[in-house]
């Protein structure tokens, strides 16, 4: 019986993310487990507007798995829900628009982020690619590519352990986007290539690093990443319970371990920058100086506000405000930390 295309095509997704999810680290319960080693350190106090997006009638939240903000104060939301959307609101919270609606790049959001230039990069997982919106919302640049369906049956999944070279311009389920001061690119490449890709502004293959693996300089699951003002790269290596940093050219630097599993980290603007980090067990945001040195705590998990159910990702337009997407509570939360 012959099968119509958008049932071949159907099949080729499942089998591979079959595929990927056989390939990614999975969470040891040793992992799960592991405790944060920051001691003797302040709670901080913190207030939470948890109900500060409004929605129009009928429009709802689905995962909430990426936020960003932009010079303007507009926060943007990337989520989960019947499909994968990109929304837009004003600094109060008000519903703006929808951005990318029906994108071909779109199939399993995975980060949001907004650059200097105010313009809006969406990183998704399931597309294997990283798309570049200018602030008006049109795509302007596109990094990796979807995989095509094909006819016939597919090949069966490549055996464990043999994990194939990655390829400069191919993602393999990519997790996060940031960017230096010169403009070049810096994505982390994720769940099935654990490594970190350098590329110019214009999307130029320059370098890349890390192999899977927990010596200094290999990365086990890098989920998220930032720049600070001097163009260091801080890895969230989650798999690894730990934050790597590399300088601009992607030299190994420095590991700090004392925060448990980063799911999400954020890095404040200004002359004395922060690093915050967000950890799903048990539900913390962890607050340090760029050297590593951890300043203060807050949080819990949980579903009511000042609560937390996995952040998945972190925007911290300033030293003292913090937004931050909730995986499992499906919902954005506006922090306002009391220093």
């Amino acid at each position: 019986m012959k099968r119509h295309p958008i049932y071949r095509y159907l099949l080729t997704l499942i089998v591979s993310a079959a595929h990927s999810f056989a390939q990614a680290p999975a969470l040891t319960q040793a992992q799960l487990n592991a405790k944060a080693k920051a001691e003797n350190v302040p709670e901080i106090p913190f207030d939470s507007a948890p109900n500060f997006l409004k929605l129009p009638p009928g429009l709802y939240l689905g995962e909430g798995i990426g936020v960003a903000t932009n010079s303007k104060g507009h926060i943007f939301v990337y989520t989960r829900s019947q499909a994968t959307r990109l929304f837009e609101f004003d600094q109060k919270g008000n519903y703006a628009r929808e951005i990318g609606e029906g994108l071909y790049g779109f199939a399993f959001a995975h980060a949001v982020r907004v650059d200097p230039q105010d313009n809006i990069w969406a990183v998704d997982e399931g597309t294997n690619m990283v798309i570049k919106f200018n602030p008006e919302g049109r795509p302007v640049l596109l990094l990796g590519r979807r995989p095509e369906a094909i006819e016939g049956v597919p090949q069966p999944p490549v055996p464990a352990g043999s994990i194939p070279p990655a390829e400069p311009y191919v993602f393999n389920r990519p997790t996060d986007v940031a960017w230096d001061a010169a403009g070049n690119i810096f994505v982390s490449d994720g769940y099935g290539n654990s490594r970190v890709v350098k590329y110019d502004k214009d999307g130029r293959f320059l370098k890349s690093v890390g192999t899977r693996g927990s010596a200094p300089g290999q990365l086990n699951l890098p989920h998220t990443i930032a720049a600070d003002a001097k163009g260091n790269i801080y890895v969230g290596d989650r798999s690894n319970s730990r934050i790597q940093v590399f300088d601009n050219n992607l030299e190994f630097k420095a590991i700090y371990d004392q925060v448990g599993a980063p799911w999400a980290i954020c890095i404040t603007p200004g002359p004395t920058q922060y690093l915050y980090s967000s950890d799903a067990y048990p539900g913390r945001i962890y607050k340090l100086s760029l050297d590593g040195k951890v300043l203060g705590w807050l949080g819990k998990s949980g579903r009511q506000p000042k609560q937390f159910g996995w952040i998945h990702e972190m925007a911290c337009p300033s030293p003292n405000v913090l937004y931050v997407a909730e995986l499992l509570n499906w919902r954005v939360q506006k922090l306002v930390l009391h220093a």
